[in-house]
């Protein structure tokens, strides 16, 4: 498979294996053919010669006609014309010299316009040689064409792929330094200093990762983690997280970052609500073929329609669901319900997939 694979891409290689082994196939029909006819063994040497002469006379049409694609259609037309008939005359008096020569033992006709006899068989040939040529040329000219608009299709796939991750960053960027700079005019230096030194760990994590590919739920995990310990320097004891991971999944590969803008939505709209504080809960399982990813909190909730939070001026959720729809289309479901008794539950739905080697970590 991978043999023939080169053999096309090697465009020419592909040419001559083609012309050959055409040229080969023209022989062997013209010998099954001679069986009609009671031929002696030397017609044989005749067709040999016949199908050499075709395969070297239609060598330069090769050129020609390259020459031609480039013209107008006009010229292209008169050219390839006229360049197939020159080649079929030229190709009849070859083998009609080959046949008297070899056959009838040096036979000269009477009249001049005799070496051309036979020539539309020629030219039927020569034009099916040319189609051919101009069908495989087209084929090859349609296969680049859908191959470049198959690339440039990935690579404004993988650019919006980057430009959603990386709208993250900013947005949470500004959240958490906007809390450092409360910090600090409370003068809250030592907190505010510990929020720095997570900021930066959970920074350089996320400009690690390759906004394009997944990555294992583990690691997933981690990153949650590195940002909670951010979020729990400013909430202290009001911030409560309760992990519900299936230990078998850990492998599961997830789009990076996918569940931190749930989080901070949580921690905005829940527990910072609250006085005394509330809990998150982080679940993740396997369900058949898919892979289950929950997010709950208990806080005040809010208006929900269509699986939807009616707030209209977040930028999280409506980008994790952009993400989720240019990573699987239609195999994936993401929806926002209450929670009870009370606060919001975030569920996703993916495809459940893990890394070639399946431990990966």
């Amino acid at each position: 498979m991978i043999h023939w694979q080169k053999l096309f891409e090697n465009r020419e290689r592909l040419f001559w294996t083609l012309h050959t082994a055409g040229w080969g196939g023209f022989a062997i029909m013209y010998y099954i053919s001679s069986f009609l006819s009671d031929f002696r063994s030397i017609w044989l040497f005749v067709i040999v010669l016949n199908a050499y002469s075709g395969w070297l006379l239609t060598i330069p049409l090769r050129y020609i006609f390259r020459w031609a694609r480039q013209q107008t259609l006009w010229t292209m037309m008169v050219t390839v014309a006229s360049s197939a008939y020159a080649t079929a005359l030229l190709w009849a008096v070859v083998k009609n010299v080959n046949y008297w020569e070899i056959y009838k033992h040096g036979y000269r006709p009477e009249e001049w316009f005799m070496y051309f006899s036979n020539t539309i068989n020629s030219l039927i040939m020569v034009v099916c040689w040319s189609g051919l040529y101009f069908g495989i040329k087209n084929f090859q000219m349609l296969q680049k064409e859908k191959q470049n608009a198959l690339k440039a299709s990935t690579m404004a796939h993988q650019a919006h792929l980057k430009m959603l991750r990386y709208q993250l960053n900013p947005h949470f960027l500004f959240n958490t330094l906007n809390a450092i700079s409360t910090l600090i005019l409370m003068k809250e230096n030592k907190t505010a200093d510990a929020m720095v030194s997570r900021l930066s760990d959970f920074l350089r994590y996320s400009l690690d990762k390759d906004p394009i590919k997944k990555v294992p739920l583990r690691q997933e995990i981690h990153a949650l983690e590195l940002y909670l310990e951010i979020e729990k320097v400013r909430f202290d004891e009001r911030l409560n997280v309760e992990w519900d991971i299936q230990e078998s999944i850990k492998s599961a590969l997830v789009p990076s970052l996918i569940l931190q803008p749930i989080i901070e939505n949580s921690i905005k709209y829940a527990i910072s609500k609250l006085e005394k504080g509330g809990k998150i809960c982080i679940a993740a399982k396997s369900f058949g073929r898919d892979l289950l990813l929950e997010v709950t909190d208990n806080g005040p909730g809010a208006e929900i329609e269509n699986g939807q939070l009616r707030r209209s001026n977040g930028v999280g959720l409506p980008n994790i669901q952009e993400r989720l729809n240019s990573l699987y289309t239609n195999d994936f479901s993401f929806v926002i319900s209450h929670n009870h008794p009370t606060g919001i539950k975030v569920s996703i739905r993916i495809p459940f997939e893990v890394g070639e080697d399946g431990n990966q970590n």
